[in-house]
């Protein structure tokens, strides 16, 4: 998941507010100084530290929780509010027609988000195409090309010629029929005076509807004046954070977005080509506080998989055969690595937190399960009520498992079927139920 250890550090701050039996003024003091710490440790700026804090405090100490809500209820969702306002709204960024520039220092990751942004507006149903005008970094050209082949992306680019703005003038009348149209521009090792000039050039000839400056995760308080001076230049109109899925303290280059007129666009999560997410506050800080994020695991369902892979319906109704599971494990390995995809669940109970082992145990497990149900006949997988002790010890046998583990998974299946019954209602997908069921 993305920001690990801050996320950590707020749950097990907000754990004291779970588990108090009143509020008071002590108990607000040391939950705002532990929020306090894991942010100033994940270099988020001390002035928006301060003001948080503050914030916090003041309304927790003096607002009146809102009817039917507890006080603990009231001052975790008066955090969840202000964490929120740090970020700002998420840009204004339309699944439309649109010309984007894409600017940030060298090694800031601009030109692999170049190649994922195109493959997010792909994925959404739009034609995105893309040109290279980074003349300056030798591999940017081929970089670019590779990435854009391997998603089926329309790539323009002119190799060796050194003027940008006339690359990107020729590019966009060669991709002009294109919904999506993307400018890689060059990037430096510093703010230099020719760059800055550069950019102004293709941005008056471009004349593009977003300019989205691209800061790597891991440039803490120096993302600051990067920010600051592009927007300076160009007007940013939206911050891609790449590299979060790492360990990097990531605070900076999300707190830096507030010194410009603009908000984070899109968040770079994983290495692939389809890692890059629209970034949505409340989304965001609801994954780091342990909360789950529903509303983006249906999205990233609803793109990824095909009707095929999931009979939601049948499922929600009680009919969950060990087909149906099976099914199951093999969607949410397409739908990218397993604690991404958990990151998006809500834990159930704050501050829980699952452990890099338990996800490797949880993986491993997932795997032997798949072994065992190819050991089964079609009419085991339909109805597991036929599995037998016999049965069980020939499974067993064919798949290179255990008698005990065979029983493991009916066990699980028994409770997965239990479980997928509790969320249905009449058959149908009754999503405010499983809302309510996962307390968001």
């Amino acid at each position: 998941m993305v920001l690990d250890k801050l996320g950590g550090s707020l749950q097990d701050a907000l754990k004291k507010l779970v588990g108090a039996g009143r509020i008071d003024e002590k108990l607000v003091d040391d939950v705002v100084r532990d929020i306090q710490r894991a942010m100033l440790q994940a270099d988020v700026n001390v002035k928006h530290v301060m003001a948080l804090s503050q914030k916090i405090k003041q309304r927790s100490l003096k607002e009146e929780p809102p009817s039917g809500m507890n006080p603990r209820e009231h001052v975790i969702r008066i955090v969840y509010q202000e964490l929120i306002n740090i970020l700002g709204k998420s840009a204004n960024v339309k699944l439309a027609p649109q010309t984007i520039m894409m600017v940030g220092l060298q090694g800031s990751g601009k030109t692999t988000t170049t190649a994922k942004l195109a493959r997010y507006f792909q994925r959404k149903g739009l034609k995105a195409a893309v040109i290279c005008a980074d003349n300056f970094r030798l591999g940017a050209y081929d970089q670019l090309k590779t990435l854009c082949e391997r998603s089926g992306v329309f790539f323009y680019g002119e190799k060796d010629v050194k003027d940008a703005v006339g690359i990107v003038q020729r590019g966009l009348k060669a991709i002009e029929k294109f919904d999506v149209k993307i400018i890689d521009t060059a990037g430096r090792h510093a703010l230099e005076t020719d760059l800055i000039k550069e950019m102004e050039n293709i941005h008056q000839a471009a004349k593009p509807d977003h300019k989205f400056l691209v800061l790597d995760a891991a440039m803490g308080q120096l993302a600051s004046d990067q920010a600051k001076a592009f927007n300076s230049s160009i007007g940013i109109t939206g911050v891609i954070i790449t590299k979060l899925d790492g360990t990097a303290k990531g605070g900076g280059a999300l707190s830096a977005v507030s010194d410009t007129d603009s908000s984070i666009a899109f968040i770079g999560v994983g290495e692939t080509p389809d890692d890059l997410e629209r970034f949505e506050a409340d989304r965001f800080i609801s994954r780091l506080l342990g909360m789950g994020d529903l509303k983006s695991l249906l999205e990233k369902a609803e793109e990824t998989l095909k009707a095929e892979d999931f009979d939601m319906e049948s499922m929600l109704s009680g009919k969950f055969t060990l087909k149906d599971m099976y099914k199951q494990m093999e969607a949410v390995n397409k739908m990218g690595p397993l604690k991404q995809v958990m990151s998006m669940i809500p834990l159930g109970k704050l501050g829980m937190k699952v452990s890099d082992d338990m996800f490797a145990v949880t993986q491993e497990k997932m795997k032997k399960y798949k072994y065992i149900m190819d050991s089964m006949t079609d009419k085991e997988l339909e109805d597991p009520k036929h599995i037998n002790s016999p049965r069980i010890t020939r499974i067993a046998r064919g798949s290179g498992t255990k008698y005990d583990e065979v029983r493991e998974l009916l066990k699980y299946h028994k409770m997965m079927q239990k479980t997928m019954k509790g969320m249905g209602g009449g058959g149908k997908f009754n999503m405010q139920k499983m809302m309510k069921k996962f307390g968001m």
